[in-house]
């Protein structure tokens, strides 16, 4: 909806948004509005309430629900459990809410039953904000002040919902670490934790919070965003020429670090670049919370993090996961975070032993990528660097709400006098602000006048000349504009393109050349897949 003045009891109110939420059958109105004396814009969420009397009568169905769920320790930790659980216990609950309370209407009984469901198995009303998929933090700073919400599109929001005490902040976090072996007590009073649907949680609990007890929530993307998304004119986080060149990059195996700052989109342009993967390599990714989604056809084993038990014992630690993925034989290793020397050090060994690597790191620019991985705590010897092909450096405009990708730059070893490795780093795209573009830091017609290494490794495993590869750089970027013109931006969709490409790259550049539909492309593949398996004839 388009902002829009409205009269409220005298006072003058811009509404900005407002839509509508259903979370296990409770429905919800969200309304998105600037108060005139207001400095940060409101998020007010309405939902059906309980009264008093209603709410003793489900006490008494919650304990019966209780007593015939009868769920085990490990089922807890299994997702696919909880939610065939979660779907049977909504059953129920519906048909003892008709019994005890045989006057309430279909849909209200409905709603309670959902409404139990999230004090069982959730956090209350914070799971209606967890549905919203335009959030990307649910925050409470205390019991005091109303939760906080970050908005996709209008940042920071101020909700409506009210908290009872500390204890309430404090039983969600305890529940939370419980589920996966973690603990928050007086005597540990910080936990890093996740929900079983992956979205990340830390909780902090007073006096070393002096407000109150906090809970931060960093909601796992259940639509990640794709290529399409990132080149499309409507977020301009990319160009298409410079996507073109990653997936080029990405197809012939070199090694790549995302690099930004906390939450500029380096998860999500690294999840946004795995379809480019041929589906004919066998992947590992190692990350501390799952946030990547790979298309489904993939060779693909995600492996996670495990922090200690209460006891200290059980901790399977990023390194370890490293050392162990190299014995899986992998043709392309994902790294969610690198943090500490030790393990820059295997990712490195991996790279130079041929295996082809991406993972994330925090840095701003691309010499500073350099620059932290030399000095410590990493601490890397400069000649090591000689593996890493490129970085590309992804940059939050906080004040605007905007990503953008701001640097792409490729690593070039050089040799000092006395035989001494340095590795410089060329800057090949940087995003000018005042034309809100990703441009080449010079100018130039052929990617070639501006690359010092990445041209000439790709030439040296391809045999392309440069004018195949400018050619082959176009066929991609018709390709992606295709997708983006129709549309195609779920994981799945987006990797059947690509793996379509490596298949048969003629029958794909033709589908774009005649402009065919997608729909018709992914109809026939799924026939013939059926066919294959012998569901059809």
């Amino acid at each position: 909806m388009g902002e829009k003045l409205k009269e409220k009891k005298g006072e003058k109110e811009t509404t900005k948004k407002s839509y509508i939420l259903v979370a296990d059958n409770v429905k919800a109105d969200v309304k998105i509005y600037m108060k005139k004396e207001d400095y940060v814009s409101r998020y007010d969420i309405n939902y059906p309430k309980i009264k008093e009397g209603t709410s003793a009568v489900l006490g008494s169905i919650k304990q019966e629900l209780i007593k015939s769920i009868g769920i085990k320790g490990r089922e807890v930790l299994d997702p696919q459990i909880i939610e065939k659980i979660k779907a049977d216990s909504l059953k129920k609950s519906e048909g003892l809410i008709k019994k005890h309370m045989p006057s309430l209407s279909e849909e209200r009984r409905k709603t309670l039953a959902g409404q139990l469901l999230h004090e069982m198995f959730g956090l209350g009303s914070i799971e209606l904000l967890l549905k919203d998929d335009d959030l990307e933090e649910i925050v409470i700073n205390n019991s005091l002040n109303p939760p906080w919400v970050y908005h996709k599109e209008f940042g920071w929001l101020k909700t409506n919902i009210t908290l009872k005490n500390e204890d309430e902040t404090y039983n969600y976090a305890s529940m939370i670490g419980r589920r996966i072996g973690r603990q928050i007590t007086n005597l540990m009073p910080l936990m890093d934790a996740h929900l079983i649907t992956g979205d990340r949680v830390n909780a902090t609990l007073f006096p070393i919070s002096t407000k109150g007890n906090t809970l931060t929530i960093r909601k796992f993307a259940r639509n990640p965003w794709t290529i399409t998304h990132l080149i499309d004119p409507k977020s301009n986080t990319m160009s298409k020429e410079v996507a073109a060149l990653l997936w080029l990059c990405l197809e012939y195996e070199l090694n790549m670090i995302i690099a930004g700052g906390t939450a500029s989109g380096k998860t999500s342009l690294l999840n946004a670049l795995t379809p480019f993967i041929p589906p004919t390599h066998r992947i590992v990714s190692i990350e501390d919370t799952r946030e990547l989604q790979l298309p489904e056809f993939l060779h693909w084993v995600p492996l996670t993090t495990r922090e200690p038990n209460p006891e200290g014992k059980g901790e399977v630690n990023m390194l370890e996961l490293m050392i162990n993925s190299l014995r899986m034989r992998p043709d392309r290793m994902i790294v969610g975070e690198i943090r500490r020397q030790r393990q820059a050090e295997v990712l490195f060994e991996a790279m130079h032993t041929g295996h082809s690597v991406y993972a994330t790191l925090h840095a701003n620019t691309a010499d500073e990528v350099r620059r932290r991985m030399i000095n410590p705590p990493i601490s890397l010897p400069e000649s090591m660097l000689e593996a890493l092909h490129l970085t590309c450096v992804q940059f939050r405009q906080r004040r605007l709400g905007i990503r953008r990708t701001f640097e792409l730059a490729e690593f070039v070893p050089t040799r000092e006098p006395g035989g001494k490795s340095k590795v410089r780093v060329n800057v090949l795209y940087m995003w000018n602000p005042r034309t809100d573009r990703l441009e080449k830091t010079r100018k130039a017609a052929k990617l070639s006048d501006i690359s010092m290494r990445l041209v000439e490794e790709i030439q040296l495993h391809t045999g392309m000349s440069e004018k195949e590869l400018e050619n082959d750089l176009k066929e991609k970027e018709k390709i992606l504009q295709w997708a983006v013109d129709n549309n195609i931006k779920t994981v799945n969709t987006v990797g059947k393109i690509m793996a379509d490409y490596y298949k048969d790259k003629e029958y794909v550049l033709e589908l774009v050349k005649k402009k065919e539909k997608p729909q018709n492309i992914f109809e026939k593949n799924l026939l013939e897949e059926m066919k294959a398996r012998g569901l059809i004839k």
